[in-house]
Order: structure tokens, then sequence, then C-alpha cells
């Protein structure tokens, strides 16, 4: 680092130099918490993987130096570029979050770009502890509590089950009461004929305990001669 700052020393002015070498470590700082998000992410095959959270990350930390330095060239507030950061990352994790049939997917992406660009404006702030600080609970929540999950079956997922019966009106009716006392309702329904039977395939958001305790209660079923759990889908 002594090097490098004799060699600025000698070409620009030093107030000029250091401002540099803060500007470079910050934007550094903040590439590389960046990309430990976003590898994180990118091991799990997540829409925003290891060069979009580097780049939201790096380019928060951008526009909070620009904002503050652009304000003290021009006598200017000096959090108004930065500002614009929230609303522009919350355009951002708008894009991320799809809604279909019912399911909504991308709420944890979202919010984790939110955080990432906070980290990002963190880091250009000079804010260094806390941009690290945020980085480590943000990959505890992502890891630890995504194997708690899994491990505990917290999180719902869609799962996809399939009854066969002599009336499809009767599997229907039965189908949607037991759901609806389970505070659910029948997704992506399919209905085909099979010679003199039919057969009803749907798909339900719930943990594994109430994949469990609905696959019980269909088997129970008048209506429903055979009941197959296909298990999670996409």
């Amino acid at each position: 680092m002594e090097p490098f700052l004799r060699f600025l020393d000698a070409r620009v002015h030093p107030e000029m130099s250091v401002f540099l070498v803060q500007t470079v470590l910050r934007l550094v700082l903040a590439a590389f918490l960046g990309g430990l998000i976003g590898l994180e992410r990118e091991t799990k095959r997540k829409p925003a993987g290891l060069r979009t959270n580097m780049f939201i990350c790096f380019g928060a930390a951008m526009f909070t130096i620009l904002s503050d330095r652009l304000a003290g060239d021009h006598m200017g507030d000096h959090t108004r570029i930065a500002a614009q950061i929230i609303p522009g990352i919350g355009f951002i994790g708008a894009g991320s979050i799809l809604h279909s049939r019912g399911n909504v997917t991308g709420l944890t992406t979202a919010a984790t770009l939110f955080v990432v660009a906070s980290i990002g404006m963190a880091a250009g702030g000079g804010l260094f502890l806390a941009a690290i600080f945020g980085t480590i609970v943000l990959l505890v929540a992502l890891v630890f509590l995504g194997i708690l999950e899994e491990r505990y079956h917290l999180k719902p997922h869609l799962n996809a089950f399939v009854v066969i019966g002599d009336s499809i009106q009767s599997m229907i009716d039965q189908v949607s009461s037991t759901l609806s006392d389970m505070d659910k309702s029948m997704q992506r329904v399919e209905i085909a004929k099979m010679e003199d039977l039919y057969r009803l395939r749907f798909v339900i958001d719930a943990t594994k305990s109430e994949d469990t305790r609905l696959l019980k209660l269909l088997r129970e079923l008048p209506s429903i001669r055979t009941v197959e759990d296909v298990g999670e889908i996409d």
C-alpha cells in the first residue's frame, strides 16, 4: 500500500490520493461482500446469483460515494443520490417476485437484494464493520436458517397429488372440503378420463407435515379409490 501511496503523491494532490485510496478500498470491500452473498445464491441456483449480487453491492457503494462527493463539490444534499438507491432496488426486487396461479416465489431473492444494497451503501459510506456484520447476518440467515427449515420441514412447498375414483364431481367436492378444513385449496387442477374411472391431479402449497396429514385424510374419502403423493414440484 505504501508504494501505491507514494506513486499517487508524486502525481496528484495529497488530498486526492487519500480519496482515491479510500474509494478503492470501499468499492473492493463492497464487491467482495456482494460476491460472498452472490456465491451462496449461485450454489442454490437462484435467479440473482454471483454477478447480480456483486453488481448491486458495488453499484450501491459507488452511488453512495458519488452522492457524497458530488454534493461536496457543488454544495448539494449529500444523501440525494444515495436516497434513490432504495426505490431503485425495490424496483429490481419486484421484478424478481413471480405470482402465478396463487403462488408467490422470489420473496427471499427480493429481500436479499434489498439487504445487499444496504451492505453496499454501508461499505460506500465507510462503515466497514456495519457492512461486514450485515454480510455475516445475511449469510447465517440464508445458510443455517435454510438448513433448519429443511430439516424440520418448516418451509411450505408445492406438492402434487393424484386421486382416482368413479365420480369426478364427488372427488372434487370431497377433496375441496378436506382442503378447506386445512385452509388450503387446489391449484393446477388436471382432470383425465381413464375408461370407467376419473383421474384428478392437483397441487397444494403446504409443509411436509401438512402433506402427510392430507394424504391420510384423502385415503379415508369414500369417493376415492387410489391416492398417490407425486411429491414436491418446482
